[in-house]
């Protein structure tokens, strides 16, 4: 996730048909949450070189099968009223074909600084495990060689997963292993 700017918080609460125009027309990307919308500054470099290995380990790994890797400028309505840009998503779904707002991923990736971790870890962990179709939400930290993953088990239940340092991330869409060697590639 892009490191928050100042929250661009509207005096009032806008719909989400307002979001949705304004986003369109906008050049700065907007999470919306509950009818406020919070404006996104840059990245880091670490962040992006994460978010970015990630992504093309999953794009290698998702050749040939139906799934699309998707990278942090398509949206993911998690609700009714909220609007989140994850760093990588998975799309494995057929169905889930609108090209600005993806609805029904099975993986969420987001990549957290100390200024996002809060938000990642409790409000956005709990919007994306109401999602149906999610397997998987990893949160990977920029500050350390640290990745937390979140499954359902084979009782639909969630469970989680710290790995620290070294060693590997079972990850179901793509059926595949990341490393945190992979994951943190060229991050001293």
């Amino acid at each position: 996730m892009a490191e928050k700017a100042t929250h661009d918080q509207q005096t009032h609460p806008i719909s989400v048909a307002e979001y949705l125009a304004c986003e369109l027309a906008s050049p700065v990307k907007h999470e919306y949450v509950h009818g406020d919308i919070y404006a996104f500054a840059g990245t880091t470099e670490c962040h992006n070189l994460i978010a970015g290995n990630i992504f093309a380990s999953l794009h290698f790994k998702a050749r040939g099968s139906q799934c699309r890797v998707l990278f942090g400028d398509v949206r993911l309505q998690a609700a009714p009223d909220l609007y989140y840009y994850p760093d990588v998503m998975v799309v494995c779904e057929n169905t889930d074909d609108d090209s600005l707002t993806k609805r029904r991923p099975c993986l969420i990736v987001e990549v957290i600084s100390p200024s996002t971790s809060r938000i990642d870890r409790h409000e956005k962990r709990l919007a994306y495990q109401a999602i149906a179709s999610v397997q998987t939400y990893m949160i990977v930290d920029t500050a350390t060689h640290r990745v937390t993953r979140h499954w359902r088990d084979g009782s639909n239940d969630w469970q989680q997963m710290e790995v620290i340092g070294e060693g590997d991330v079972a990850i179901p869409c793509p059926e595949a292993t990341l490393t945190l060697a992979d994951i943190y590639d060229g991050i001293s």
